[in-house]
C-alpha cells in the first residue's frame, strides 16, 4: 500500500484535504493517508497524528507566540519522515510550516506536492526561489497563479478551485430562516469571527460591539453566527453571554446555510470571503493583526486588497476595513448602508455572481486527486 503524508494546519486546509483524500481513495483504495489535520481529514479516513486545532494561527507575531506547539508538531513530522519516509508528501497551504517540512522531505528523497499555493504573488515574492528548490509540483487553484510560477520556472498545474460548484446551501433561504428561528421580514446579519483562536481573540469583541451598535440603529436586526468545526461553543460562551441581548443564533458546522440566509455578512478575511461570494451574499471584510505583523506585512504587500473575492475580481466588491479602520463605528455604518441602500446591495450581488466564472471550470477535487495518483506512480526522488 502506498503511503501519503498530508499536512493541513487550519480549518480551510482540512476541508480541502478531506475532499482530496476522499476523491483519491475512491480512485485507488490502496492508498493510506496520515499527518496533520482535523475532523474533515479524519472523516475521510486519514490517521491524524497531530490535530490542527491548536496550530491555526495567522500573523508573524502570533506564530511566534504559538511556537512550542507548532515546532513540536514540525519535529514530530520530521521524525516520522526520517524513520519511515512516505511515498508522497502533500502540503496544503500553511506555508511557514509546510516549506520547512518540504526541506526535510527533500533531504530524504520524498516527492513534494504543494496544493493551494502560498500567496507569494501578494507578498514576499522571493519565496518562489525556495519553492523551486523544495517542491516537485505546485497545484494551484487560481488561473493567474499559473503564469506566475511558469515565469519562475516552477513546475505547476492549474487544477481548478475546489469550491467551484461545491459551495451550496442545503435548502432555500425561506426554509433556512424558518429552521433557524429567524423572521423573514427583518434584516439578518451574519457574524463570522473566523476559525483560528488567535483571530477570534483579536476580533470577536470588535464584531460584537459592531453588532450592538447596529442594533441601536436598526432595532429589528437579527444576528446569526456559524461556528467553525475547529471550535466549541463553550469557548465563545463567556464572551457571547455579555451580548445576550442581541439574541445571536449560534449554528455549528453549517456555514453555507448560515451565510445563505443572511442579508449581509461581517467576516474576517480568508478563504471564507470566496465562499460568501459564491453564495452571492453581500459582505464587509475586516482584519486586525498584531501591530508588528501589520507594520511588516503592509510594507511587503504587492496587491491592493486582502479579501480573496476582491483579489480574484481585481476590484473592491466587498468593503475592507483593516487594522485601525476596523472599528465598531465604521463597521456599523457600512452594515447599515448595505442594508438600507437597495441599489448598492443589488450591485454587490451582481458583481459577486460573476466571481465563480473567474475561477475556471469545475472538477478541482477530481483534478487534484488525479494529479496525486500520477505523482504517486512516479519513481521516488533519488
Amino acid at each position: 500500500m502506498k503511503r501519503i503524508m498530508i499536512i493541513a494546519g487550519e480549518a480551510s486546509g482540512d476541508l480541502h484535504a478531506g475532499k482530496l483524500i476522499y476523491a483519491t481513495t475512491q480512485k485507488n483504495y490502496a492508498v493510506h493517508f496520515y499527518g496533520i489535520g482535523g475532523d474533515k481529514m479524519r472523516a475521510a479516513g486519514a490517521d491524524i497524528m497531530v490535530d490542527s486545532k491548536e496550530m491555526a494561527v495567522v500573523g508573524l507575531v502570533e506564530i511566534w507566540e504559538h511556537r512550542k506547539v507548532i515546532f513540536g508538531a514540525l519535529n514530530q513530522m520530521r521524525d516520522s519522515i526520517s524513520h519511515d519516509p512516505p511515498d508522497l508528501l502533500i502540503l496544503v497551504d500553511y506555508p511557514e510550516f509546510n516549506l520547512r517540512l518540504a526541506r526535510h522531505a527533500k533531504q530524504h528523497g520524498v516527492k513534494v506536492l504543494f496544493y493551494i499555493s502560498p500567496q507569494i504573488w501578494a507578498w514576499r515574492q522571493y519565496r518562489v526561489k525556495k519553492i523551486k528548490r523544495l517542491v516537485d509540483m505546485m497545484a494551484v487553484v487560481f488561473p493567474f497563479e499559473t503564469d506566475f510560477y511558469r515565469k519562475h520556472n516552477v513546475p505547476v498545474k492549474f487544477v481548478g478551485h475546489p469550491l467551484v460548484n461545491e459551495v451550496n446551501a442545503s435548502r432555500e433561504k425561506p426554509a433556512l430562516l424558518e429552521e433557524f428561528g429567524l423572521d423573514a421580514n427583518k434584516p439578518v446579519i451574519g457574524l463570522l469571527p473566523g476559525s483560528r483562536r488567535s483571530e477570534i481573540k483579536r476580533l470577536i469583541n470588535i464584531i460584537l460591539e459592531s453588532a450592538k451598535l447596529t442594533r441601536s440603529k436598526i432595532d429589528d436586526a437579527q444576528f446569526i453566527m456559524p461556528l467553525a468545526a475547529t471550535l466549541d461553543e463553550s469557548e465563545l460562551a463567556p464572551t457571547l453571554d455579555q451580548y445576550s441581548s442581541l439574541g445571536i443564533k449560534v449554528v455549528k458546522n453549517r456555514p453555507y446555510d448560515v451565510i445563505a440566509c443572511c442579508d449581509v455578512v461581517l467576516t474576517v478575511s480568508g478563504t471564507v470571503t470566496l465562499e460568501i461570494a459564491l453564495l452571492q451574499t453581500p459582505m464587509i471584510i475586516i482584519n486586525k493583526v498584531a501591530w508588528l505583523t501589520y507594520a511588516i506585512v503592509s510594507r511587503l504587500l504587492k496587491i491592493k486588497y486582502i479579501g480573496l473575492c476582491n483579489i480574484v475580481a481585481n476590484k473592491c466588491i466587498a468593503p475592507e476595513l483593516i487594522q485601525h479602520d476596523a472599528t465598531p463605528k465604521k463597521i456599523s455604518t457600512l452594515l447599515v448602508k448595505i442594508l438600507s441602500e437597495k441599489n448598492l446591495r443589488k450591485k454587490m450581488i451582481k458583481e459577486l455572481s460573476e466571481i465563480e466564472s473567474m475561477l475556471g471550470s469545475e472538477g478541482g477535487i477530481e483534478n487534484i486527486a488525479k494529479l496525486t495518483l500520477e505523482m504517486l506512480a512516479e519513481p521516488k526522488v533519488s
